[in-house]
């Protein structure tokens, strides 16, 4: 049998986030190739990891950390994972965020001797965008230190298109990884899913903050509500109690779910909307896509387009919306135009049963296994 070459993982945790949710479908298929050691931060353990994954805290910090501890701590992370990786004769790492990021570059500069590949996995001038000093500290390191890897990935061709000309990182060591797409093996559905008949359900799913926009949805659907109509809101995060608040005057039609797997809820509800301001590929897109859901989506810079449209370009950005080839794209922070959307799916059948019927063939498209071979070649670059 031949010996499995061994490949570090950073994370800052195994939180109910996207990229954490990325590292969820990637280790089972890494497994089959390499001896693995999952290197985190925080101990918030969401998902739960296969057999023969070692674990290695390289911190266990609070979720509240602010910032400017997390900053003064970077030098020391990275000097511990160098130990560890010297120690385990690692030689392949692959870290995932901002944060783990730097540390994986760090710890290349202070001689750690292996092949890194380090994953953006949003926009980060819209992310960082601003004068704030937290703002501009990442701006900085970002400009400093991604350079430095072996190979930067990006999770869509924007926020690649973003690195490469706001961030100077040189286009031979760029590349586009999407994020991995796995069904699940069974839905829970429970009865608390269950709609009432005759109802008309939009279901959204994503963290409960400024990013997500919820603000602007709720206000969309108070314009288009009908009596039989509802939203139901699936996540958490530190806008709830606002949110539930500006909702109160509904009268019951939209629901807080809080945080849980989403798939039962996106197989009863008929559309999927999504407000966001800034993503890099959002995961929850495609699996409303999966559930054969029709989709709405704000065509923020960047993922959406590439998702429901195929397009890369984005020069040119949506003003009102527009029907796309998988969707529905609609214009940023425009209240009026997210109603109207919500108001076009909802009274056409037809247009709803095509964007049903095309959901799944582009879900197939994100499936996992061609996201691992990509992870594999460049993995191997490095002998």
């Amino acid at each position: 049998m031949a010996v499995k070459r061994r490949l570090g993982i950073v994370l800052y945790s195994l939180s109910a986030g996207g990229a954490e949710r990325v590292v969820s479908v990637l280790l089972p298929y890494l497994l089959k190739r390499y001896e693995i050691t999952l290197f985190l931060m925080n101990d918030t353990l969401y998902y739960s990891l296969p057999q023969g994954v070692e674990t290695v805290w390289l911190e266990h910090s609070a979720p509240d950390e602010p910032g400017w501890l997390k900053l003064l701590k970077l030098p020391l992370l990275a000097w511990r994972l160098k130990r560890a990786c010297q120690k385990r004769r690692i030689k392949r790492v692959l870290t995932l965020m901002n944060r783990p990021n730097y540390i994986g570059v760090l710890a290349k500069l202070y001689g750690w001797r292996g092949y890194l590949i380090i994953g953006e996995r949003g926009t980060p001038s819209r992310q960082y965008a601003g004068n704030t000093p937290h703002a501009r500290i990442n701006r900085w390191l970002i400009r400093t230190l991604y350079p430095r890897a072996d190979k930067v990935t990006a999770n869509s061709y924007g926020a690649l298109t973003d690195l490469k000309e706001r961030f100077g990182v040189p286009p031979q060591k760029l590349a586009v990884f999407y994020n991995p797409f796995k069904p699940p093996e069974r839905i829970q559905v429970r009865e608390a899913v269950e709609k009432e008949s005759g109802t008309f359900v939009f279901v959204t799913v994503g963290r409960l903050d400024e990013g997500k926009n919820h603000r602007m949805l709720i206000e969309a659907f108070k314009r288009v509500r009908q009596p039989h109509m509802r939203l139901w809101i699936v996540g958490d995060g530190p806008l709830r109690s606002e949110l539930e608040a500006q909702a109160k005057s509904l009268d019951g039609a939209v629901t807080f779910w809080g945080r849980q797997d989403p798939f039962a809820l996106l197989h009863t509800a008929d559309v999927f909307v999504f407000g966001s301001k800034r993503e890099g590929l959002p995961n929850v897109l495609i699996e409303a896509l999966y559930c054969r859901l029709p989709v709405i989506s704000t065509d923020c810079m960047s993922g959406p387009r590439e998702i429901l449209a195929d397009e890369r370009d984005y020069a040119e950005p949506t003003r009102g919306y527009r029907v796309v080839t998988y969707g529905i794209l609609v214009e940023e922070e425009n209240v009026q135009s997210m109603a109207g959307a919500m108001k076009e799916v909802y009274n056409n059948k037809n247009l709803r049963e095509m964007l049903a019927e095309r959901a799944a063939e582009r879900a197939d498209f994100f499936q996992a296994e061609r996201a691992v071979l990509a992870l594999q070649k460049w993995l191997e670059e490095q002998k």
